[in-house]
């Protein structure tokens, strides 16, 4: 490494501080991104509603307790019933410089026999690897509307250095987040407790904040789907979502909070 590159990494690590510190300066700003929505359906409960529409109705339900009980500024990638490519929601998600993203989706199981049985709750963060077999099916379901491949950019040395510095950072807040959110999600829903899990969903990848992947539930179970449709089930997991986002960043404004200068004792004469 060059002197000069030693000179800046200590900068460039104060300068890349965890965004969601930001937070402790302004009201928060949060970025809740409905997954799927217009020729994207995603998944099917048995009776035929549609994950899009799903996710959209919690989603809006997570803004309104942000905005009441945090003070949130709080931005959503769609607020209706349109198609928006993942590449998109990204773009979307870092222009507005968010603390935090938030991806509210319902999973499902492919055969008839693991849709009636595999039900329960998941909030994901980003890896280049899947936790398990589960977390790699889930993650395919959902990258099926990526594009086939991702242009790839010229990174000098110092461009490594930033991207590696903010990544780290960013990947330490989002488990952050995700532990801080999944155990209420659990205790509010009553519902199984499938994990915090990690894996390489593109919708997280390339968003500049800590972001978190939630999987409310299987809609594709018949009692769990069911669930997900009615107001006040939905209602508990926004509440509980919030708790958690609420959580998260008290435990950020008092990390990154600067620490007053110790008081010296005066002197005897």
């Amino acid at each position: 490494m060059t002197s000069r590159l030693r000179v800046l990494v200590p900068c460039l690590a104060f300068l890349l501080a965890p965004l969601a510190s930001r937070a402790a300066e302004r009201p928060a700003r949060i970025v809740v991104d409905p997954g799927h929505g217009g020729a994207q359906d995603g998944a099917t409960s048995p009776t035929g509603v549609l994950e899009k529409d799903i996710a959209l109705q919690i989603a809006q339900r997570v803004r309104e307790h942000l905005e009441k009980e945090l003070g949130a500024q709080v931005l959503m990638t769609r607020d209706e019933d349109v198609s928006l490519p993942l590449p998109e929601r990204v773009e979307f998600a870092n222009k507005q410089r968010p603390d935090l993203f938030l991806s509210i989706h319902c999973n499902a199981m492919p055969t008839k026999r693991t849709r009636a049985r595999v039900q329960g709750l998941e909030t994901y963060f980003l890896s280049a690897s899947a936790s398990n077999a589960t977390a790699r099916a889930a993650a395919d379901r959902e990258n099926a509307e990526a594009p086939a491949a991702r242009a790839s950019r010229g990174d000098s040395t110092l461009a490594f250095i930033l991207d590696d510095l903010a990544r780290t950072e960013t990947h330490q807040d989002s488990s952050r987040l995700a532990y801080a959110i999944h155990p209420k999600l659990i205790a509010a829903s009553g519902g199984s407790d499938r994990g915090v899990l990690q894996a390489p969903f593109y919708v997280l990848n390339g968003v500049e904040a800590p972001a978190v992947l939630i999987e409310v539930g299987y809609l594709s179970h018949p009692e769990e789907g069911s669930r997900l449709t009615r107001a006040d089930y939905q209602e508990k997991l926004a509440i509980a979502i919030s708790g958690g986002v609420k959580a998260f960043l008290a435990e950020v404004r008092k990390r990154d909070a600067p620490r007053s200068p110790a008081v010296a004792a005066p002197t005897a004469p």
